[in-house]
């Protein structure tokens, strides 16, 4: 068994019982997998013989398995092998729920489609993760960062001329949760009409959903959204400022209530008093003005006292943070916002780390770690025996590499 984490006071998660056989792979669709594994479902993953290669990713890649196959089990089949094939097949029908992130027609070939599965099982919920909804695209080679720069996202968030990838995998992580949304809906109709469905979601159409604020901005104004380091912002102050030492912090004043208090709590009356900037819309037009003011006078504070200020009077305001230095963040560490779990592989396997949870509670509580990240093949002897295959046939299939 793979290491794992004390597990949290016994209570029901929503999706205990429920069964789920993944064939995915990098990040959309293990996503979905841990939302509904971080919900109680069992949730198995298959991987080739080799592991899955998110295991070995170097550089951005490296947090990708450990961040997103948690309280999963893992199992390792060959489906090369028509032994190993059927193997998967026995297990997928064995599940409620079966999720892949294959190329079209891969999963046709070893007979794990949702039609070939579906017509064995009609209760089956299938969920395909994919880079275009069926359509003109629907057979390019799609990755996060293809589908933010033709659809927009990148170009919202560069400087004009300099499109930008958003600095995380927003793509393949919403499309993974778009993924478990679609089978969490599936199983409610299941449970009606006693039957399960297709379920697809895309990683260019999760892209688009993102942007659909600035497609509806240039219909409402006939205006195209700039990008956002050049857009024209709705309120005065809210921006990053450099301050003593080169210290940066973002401050922000959004109403005409926080604009009097920030003026008072840092000595700017003047500021205040002026009726170029009276209302908060009267400041969005005197902008090119106001900031390099605010800019000169806040430079002889140091990031500690603004940010000391601003607290003691409720104003909104953030230091800017590196992810690493998450791990330390008081309200994570008191919320039990991070948990423990064990590292599967690379130089630090076996290690203890922190890991971020889903940003939500249920009856009062996080959803925790179970199980940490599996070591390849960490259940297979266990799951085979479930399906009814006898020891000296899992030795067998190990023995010529149809199951590791």
């Amino acid at each position: 068994m793979s290491p794992s984490t004390p597990a949290a006071p016994a209570r029901s998660l929503p999706l205990a019982g429920l069964r789920v056989v993944e064939f995915t792979h990098m990040v959309m669709g293990p996503t979905c997998g841990m939302v509904l594994a971080d919900m109680g479902a069992e949730v198995i993953k298959v991987e080739p013989i080799e592991g899955d290669r998110t295991r070995h990713l170097l550089g951005a890649g490296a947090g990708f398995f450990p961040m997103f196959n948690r309280n999963k089990k893992s199992i390792a089949i060959n489906l090369h092998r028509a032994q190993g094939a059927e193997v998967a097949r026995k297990l997928a029908l064995s599940a409620d729920v079966v999720l892949e992130n294959f190329k079209p027609d891969t999963m046709v070939k070893y007979g794990l489609d949702y039609a070939a599965l579906s017509a064995q099982n009609p209760k089956l919920i299938y969920v395909s993760h994919k880079g275009f909804l069926p359509g003109p695209y629907e057979h390019r080679t799609a990755l996060d960062e293809v589908v933010q720069m033709m659809g927009g996202l990148a170009y919202m968030t560069g400087r004009p001329g300099d499109p930008l990838r958003a600095g995380t995998s927003v793509n393949d992580i919403m499309g993974g949760m778009f993924g478990a949304i679609g089978a969490l809906g599936a199983l409610i109709q299941r449970g009606i009409t006693g039957r399960g469905q297709e379920v697809q979601s895309a990683l260019f159409e999760n892209n688009v959903f993102l942007v659909g604020q600035h497609m509806l901005q240039y219909a409402m104004t006939g205006q195209p959204a700039a990008p956002m380091p050049a857009r024209i912002s709705p309120w005065a102050v809210y921006d990053v400022f450099t301050v003593k030492d080169g210290e940066q912090i973002f401050i922000s004043a959004v109403s005409d209530a926080q604009w009097a208090t920030f003026c008072e709590v840092f000595g700017m009356a003047d500021l205040k008093s002026d009726a170029r900037y009276a209302s908060n819309n009267d400041r969005v037009r005197e902008r090119p003005t106001l900031l390099p003011i605010l800019r000169e006078r806040l430079g002889h504070y140091s990031a500690a006292e603004v940010s000391r200020l601003m607290e003691a009077h409720k104003l909104p305001y953030a230091p800017i943070r590196k992810p690493e230095e998450l791990f330390d963040d008081e309200h994570l560490l008191a919320t039990g916002g991070l948990a423990d779990m064990v590292l599967p592989d690379g130089p630090h396997a076996g290690e203890v780390s922190k890991a971020t949870l889903f940003p939500f509670t249920l009856d009062g509580q996080r959803l925790g770690v179970r199980l940490s990240p599996p070591t390849l093949g960490a259940h297979t002897d266990e799951l085979l025996a479930q399906l009814g295959y006898g020891k000296d046939k899992v030795l067998a299939l190990r023995s010529d590499q149809t199951v590791g």
